[in-house]
């Protein structure tokens, strides 16, 4: 798919994947459709869809952004990460029902155009009880759409893997515009305060999750370096430290860089995946080739090249091994220059 830019091939993970998502968004949905029933029989079907599909899109969202750092504290939870564009586009639908069927219900009735009377109806920014929340679901929305209508590999190509990872990354400014949009209009047609303290806790979890990522990656980052031999290589492990086709990861002139060893040699290549900057060093060699663990993007350790037909390419490190212990100079190489192994 990332060659040719054909459509989706739903493989068997795939497709469960999708199957347990549906499902559990449509378990979602009829469970609050029966619960407003119940607990809000005079509420009308339009006012329970609109609710229904904007709290799943929601929640899921918090769950989309919780997937990220737990992958990176727990690889057990890898298998979310795989597909999680799948749940994205997901979201952004159930979000697009909701907003859709809000503009029409409030905003489409009368004599002026929805959105016009979106944007005008009411104008009380000064005001936390009167501000005007729907405009900021609405530009959540917007950001919601870019990264939905992006997220096919066709576009990871043509725009580049870091301008494609910066527009992805709006999707934090989406969700402090929906956690916004969400307690202020909780605040404006709600009395129980379960809405806001629901809300509450999911941001704090969400953010936990990061916070508690970033304290461990950290970790990696400041690990202190000695000082490099006379040829400017600098020491990083034993070579028994190093598992079998796998890497230990290294914090080196200011980059990350993984180690690998395999058939008693080593080879060095930037630990950041060209495809939505994976970690290589907590990836293993698959016939040969070291495989990205979030998307399986394959790269040869000697050059840092992908296998052919594929074009990605990362950057490469001369390695050394000198009485049990592996040297890494600190000066990466450009993107697939070849460099031969070091060996024991």
């Amino acid at each position: 798919m990332s060659l040719q830019y054909s459509a989706i091939g739903w493989n068997p993970a795939k497709r469960s994947y999708d199957l347990y998502l549906v499902i559990g968004v449509a378990s979602y949905l009829a469970v609050f459709a029966g619960a407003t029933a119940i607990l809000n029989p005079e509420a009308t079907a339009e006012t329970m869809l609109i609710r229904a599909l904007g709290t799943c899109a929601f929640v899921l969202l918090n769950v989309i952004l919780c997937i990220g750092p737990l992958a990176r504290l727990n690889r057990s939870f890898l298998p979310l990460l795989y597909n999680r564009r799948h749940m994205g586009v997901t979201m952004f639908l159930l979000a697009l029902g909701h907003g859709g069927l809000s503009l029409f219900q409030f905003h489409a009735l009368g004599d002026v155009p929805p959105l016009v009377s979106l944007f005008s109806s009411n104008t009380r920014f000064n005001s936390v009880s009167q501000f005007p929340f729907q405009q900021l679901g609405f530009l959540a929305l917007l950001i919601l759409f870019v990264m939905a209508a992006t997220s096919h590999d066709f576009w990871l190509r043509t725009l580049s893997a870091p301008v494609w990872k910066r527009i992805h990354m709006l999707v934090y400014v989406a969700y402090g515009l929906l956690v916004a949009h969400v307690m202020l209009g909780a605040i404006q047609s709600e009395r129980s305060p379960v809405g806001p303290v629901v809300v509450g806790l999911g941001a704090a979890v969400v953010l936990s999750l990061h916070i508690a990522t970033a304290m461990r990656e950290r970790v990696v980052d400041e690990e202190p370096q000695p000082d490099g031999d006379r040829d400017g290589f600098v020491e990083v492990c034993a070579f028994d430290a190093i598992p079998e086709n796998r890497a230990v990861v290294t914090c080196l002139g200011g980059e990350r860089v993984a180690v690998f060893r395999y058939e008693g040699r080593v080879s060095a290549i930037s630990n950041v995946c060209q495809h939505q900057n994976g970690p290589l060093g907590e990836g293993r060699i698959i016939d040969g080739c070291i495989t990205c663990p979030w998307h399986g993007y394959q790269y040869l350790p000697e050059t840092g090249s992908a296998p052919a037909p594929f074009t990605e390419k990362v950057p490469t490190y001369r390695t050394r091994v000198v009485n049990g212990r592996v040297l890494v100079h600190p000066e990466a190489l450009p993107a697939g220059t070849r460099v031969e192994a070091a060996r024991v």
